[in-house]
């Protein structure tokens, strides 16, 4: 399919919904379109070890989504349209009841802080190796959420397959859940957990894909840096753990959040480990506090206050580890990263964005003591949303 036909039949699809609301009854079918355009770009500096990175630039998010209420329910259909296949993200129908709400359908789970928010809100390039390899993102389930009070909790019951992921079998239930004591404009303080099980199907037989957790290092264009923290691919189904922990806080314009979690998976012969967690800063040097919704727990939107639009400092600590044996062996396998990042963004206006990330990351095999791959990254983004 061309990049035309790609970008034009979606457009003409809104472009239809829109029209809906003149023919149905006053508010009972409504549809507002939305979507994201983020260009991303970065350049490395190499050390001599492997295969090096090459610099790169290239449309990374190109999301389209109409949303609204079709008679009794919510409903909201988003797909990413950058690559080189449509890629579909939130396909669901929500029912709101007095408790909480119901969403049916696929959609991202509730699991890590990090992850929960918004790739148009988020401080860094890039999310932590945290969200990064434990965050289930996007699979079609059922979900229950809601908050009161500072309350905030959430759970779901979803396959670990997705609309356009069906080689991943298997299914799971998750739930996240967390308090904010302090949840006033400038003045946060979030406590969070989550908690998952995973039951994968036979991976790496019968057309499954091998249970393979690798990610990306050295940033988003860095494939060849990216590092193996556990590999199942010999057929037994395999079970996975999962657990994460959240702590954060605003104090006007100085925001501080961290998370540890990990994941054991274990299918009767093997058992590997992930342990991850990482420590964040952010300044806003213009004055604005981050923005916080207390029922959903997670950082939302960001207004610049002024005609010069707002400026942020943003800096981060990451570490992953991951390690895999036979059962009552030695390691097969113990390999660790971690990444040191400062960032630097421009908030335009409410709706475009510039970022500018230097990371410097740092793979290492504890097994046979010895540096896997050292690299630095010059990341950067440029960000529009409506």
């Amino acid at each position: 399919m061309s990049a035309f036909h790609r970008i034009a039949a979606p457009v003409a699809i809104v472009l239809s919904l829109t029209a809906l609301p003149a023919w149905a009854e006053e508010d009972s079918i409504t549809v507002k379109p939305s979507g994201r355009l983020h260009y991303d770009l970065a350049s490395f500096d190499n050390d001599g070890r492997g295969t090096a990175e090459r610099d790169d630039q290239d449309l990374r998010a190109a999301w389209l989504a109409v949303s609204g209420r079709f008679f009794a329910v919510d409903y909201k259909l988003e797909a990413d349209f950058a690559g080189d296949e449509v890629i579909a993200r939130d396909v669901y129908i929500t029912r709101k009841f007095a408790a909480g709400t119901l969403t049916v359908g696929q959609f991202k789970q509730f699991y890590t802080l990090d992850d929960r928010g918004s790739s148009n809100h988020i401080s860094l390039v890039e999310r932590s190796y945290l969200a990064q390899a434990l965050a289930p993102t996007y699979r079609l389930g059922v979900g229950f959420n809601g908050g009161r009070n500072g309350v905030f909790w959430s759970a779901s019951a979803y396959s670990l397959e997705s609309i356009d992921v069906w080689q991943t079998k298997g299914r799971a239930f998750g739930a996240r859940a967390g308090y904010a004591p302090l949840r006033e404009e400038g003045r946060v303080l979030h406590l969070g957990g989550a908690l998952a099980h995973e039951r994968y199907d036979h991976p790496g037989a019968d057309g499954a894909s091998a249970l393979r957790v690798r990610p990306r290092v050295a940033g988003y264009f860095g494939d060849n840096s990216r590092l193996t923290l556990v590999d199942f691919g010999s057929g037994r189904d395999v079970d996975v753990d999962k657990y994460g922990l959240e702590l954060a806080s605003v104090h006007g314009p100085l925001s501080l959040q961290g998370e540890y979690g990990g994941a054991r998976f274990d299918d009767g012969s093997q058992r590997g480990d992930i342990r991850s967690g990482y420590l964040q800063a952010s300044w806003l040097l213009t004055g604005e506090s981050r923005p916080y919704d207390a029922r959903a727990g997670r950082f939302v939107q960001l207004k610049p206050q002024r005609a010069g639009g707002a400026w942020e400092l943003a800096l981060r600590y990451d570490t992953i580890r991951g390690d895999q044996h036979l059962n009552g062996q030695p390691d097969l396998r113990d390999v660790q990263a971690e990444a040191y990042s400062v960032g630097v963004n421009w908030y335009a206006r409410k709706h475009f964005r510039v970022m500018l990330d230097w990371t410097d990351s740092r793979s290492r095999d504890r097994l046979a003591d010895r540096t896997l791959d050292h690299t630095r990254t010059l990341a950067g983004r440029l960000q529009f949303d409506f």
